[in-house]
């Protein structure tokens, strides 16, 4: 399995089914499990629940994942947890979609989907912080791509070069 981390906007669900579809293997997405488990979108889970019980959820879904050839988008603050590392490298390398804050600010800004700890008026000020506090967490990963293009096809030759070079696919 490959897992990609990353910052919320950062493409990992999008990077993610295109490698998927690029290598010929299946796409997962731990927030999709999550909301299937729960029956409930994730920004749900999260006013009704709180952020703790879905990170709890992020973990038993990790847990619970089998070693195969599919590629699995992440949630951003996955890499919060310990524990979620040790099972992450279980599962394969972990390539960190590396975004910078500007573009990231940019991505979400036309985004519609819902990012439970962004909405709020100060949300640029949020992402920093979040950026600040993650980045050293996400410099964790087997493999760092840089993303400093829209065009994710880009993203895909680099990562399968990446995986390559670390004699992985």
């Amino acid at each position: 399995m490959i897992v990609l981390v990353g910052m919320m906007g950062a493409g990992k669900s999008t990077v993610g089914r295109m490698l998927a579809d690029a290598l010929g293997v299946g796409f997962k997405d731990t927030d999709s499990l999550i909301e299937n488990r729960l029956g409930r979108p994730t920004s749900q889970v999260f006013k009704l629940f709180g952020e703790e019980t879905f990170r709890q959820h992020e973990t038993a879904i990790l847990r619970s994942l089998a070693i195969d050839n599919d590629v699995l988008a992440t949630g951003g603050g996955i890499v919060l947890r310990d524990e979620n590392w040790a099972e992450m490298k279980r599962l394969g390398p972990v390539v960190f979609l590396d975004v910078e804050a500007q573009r990231l600010q940019e991505r979400l800004r036309k985004s519609k989907r819902k990012r439970p700890l962004l909405e709020r008026e100060d949300w640029e000020d949020v992402l920093a912080e979040l950026l600040k506090t993650r980045r050293p967490l996400y410099l964790k990963a087997d493999i760092v791509v840089e993303v400093d293009t829209e065009d994710f096809s880009e993203t895909i030759l680099k990562i399968v070069e990446q995986l390559e070079n670390h004699g992985q696919k």
